[in-house]
């Protein structure tokens, strides 16, 4: 009999215990996702074998699920944004999901409760093509009943935009 151990399925459902130093890992990776490990280790007084081991178990345990460029919507050419919410036909979310994700003008999707089933973080360079999206776009797929369009005129998040 082999002495191995499989490695644990990870229960994505369940949090994972995390004490203060896995936080501020994350907070720091979070703030740059390139930082070297040299460099988050000396940012929070741990060796760097404690900074690798830490991010591996992070990671292999589904907290960090990854690392992404954030861009500034309008130098990218988006020059303008907003909340779309959509109401749909009921037990069609699984249908209109599929076909929101085919959508590049789409950066986010949530399933919500209350009076609209879903709201999307959508861009578009100019306001003819967010008049496009949503008229021949969203208002004709086959399960959306009703659309409202929420322009976002700043955005309070960001390096240069803290609460």
């Amino acid at each position: 009999m082999s002495n191995s151990r499989r490695p644990q399925a990870v229960d994505v459902r369940q949090p994972v215990q995390l004490d203060d130093t896995d936080r501020a890992i994350v907070a720091e990776l979070r703030e740059d996702g390139r930082l070297s490990m040299r460099a988050l280790a000396e940012k929070l007084h741990i060796s760097r074998a404690s900074a690798y081991t830490r991010v591996e178990r992070l990671v292999s345990e589904g907290v960090i699920t990854g690392y992404t460029a954030t861009i500034d919507p309008e130098r990218y050419g988006f020059g303008i944004s907003a909340y779309v919410y959509l109401k749909i036909s009921q037990h069609s979310w699984k249908a209109v999901r599929r076909q929101v994700l085919q959508i590049p003008e789409v950066w986010h999707g949530a399933l919500v409760s209350g009076e609209n089933d879903l709201v999307l973080l959508v861009r578009t360079s100019d306001a003819a093509s967010m008049r496009e999206l949503v008229l021949n776009t969203f208002q004709t797929m086959p399960d959306v009943l009703a659309t409202q369009t929420v322009l976002i005129l700043d955005e309070l998040s960001g390096p240069e935009k803290s609460l």
